[in-house]
């Protein structure tokens, strides 16, 4: 999940609190988003023994997939501020085959200090954030700093919304209206901060372009 939560209309709240944590995965998955992942992640072309970051992990949703890529001799950093959707990702993988291959980091991730926590002193090879850098007030930011913990020709994965178009812009007000609920921006195009700095670069358009997703190649 997002380093910063949004202040919403009516206030400030624990937007990314226990309650949430618990109920993240019905909102994040099937029917509309799960596809996201589905795309963005065997796109990556993930390899055994490779090093991921999980940029805003939340509660886990991207880890069994990652780590199936990276195998027995890989690594899985996911890295996401809010303890208690760490807490949750955590629990899942506790007791799984493999839960030695992953770890979990609190932590800011436009805070270049937490994104060296979480590299521990080895560049990345890859890079997955899904759903993550809209509800950060800059991506740029966040994405600069994640920049520096990657090694060049790392894969990078963006997973996003947008407003839908054509016949399903009629639901945008609604789409709208869950993002800034959840603290999200929907018209922030968080990809569009991240492809200019890619190569081999792919991407796919779901749900009438409420999701977004963008892979490719960095440095």
């Amino acid at each position: 999940m997002p380093p910063w939560s949004r202040t919403p209309w009516w206030g400030e709240v624990d937007r990314y609190g226990a309650l949430t944590a618990r109920t993240y995965d019905l909102l994040s998955g099937d029917p509309v988003y799960a596809v996201g992942r589905r795309l963005a992640i065997p796109a990556m072309g993930l390899r055994p023994g490779w090093r991921v970051l999980d940029l805003g992990c939340g509660t886990g949703l991207n880890l069994p997939a990652l780590l199936d890529g990276v195998g027995p001799m890989g690594r899985v950093v996911g890295l996401d501020r809010s303890p208690a959707m760490l807490a949750v990702a955590r629990r899942k993988r506790a007791g799984s085959s493999g839960a030695g291959q992953l770890r979990l980091v609190q932590g800011d991730m436009a805070d270049p200090q937490a994104a060296r926590e979480a590299a521990a002193g080895q560049p990345f090879d890859a890079v997955i954030a899904t759903y993550a850098l809209s509800l950060t007030p800059d991506p740029a930011r966040v994405w600069r700093t994640v920049t520096g913990v990657l090694r060049p020709g790392a894969a990078v994965a963006v997973v996003d919304m947008a407003r839908p178009t054509g016949r399903a812009a009629l639901a945008a007000p609604l789409a709208r209206l869950a993002c800034r609920l959840g603290g999200a921006d929907i018209d922030a195009h968080p990809w569009t901060v991240v492809e200019p700095e890619l190569t081999l670069t792919r991407a796919w358009s779901r749900w009438a372009g409420h999701v977004r997703v963008l892979v490719g190649t960095w440095g």
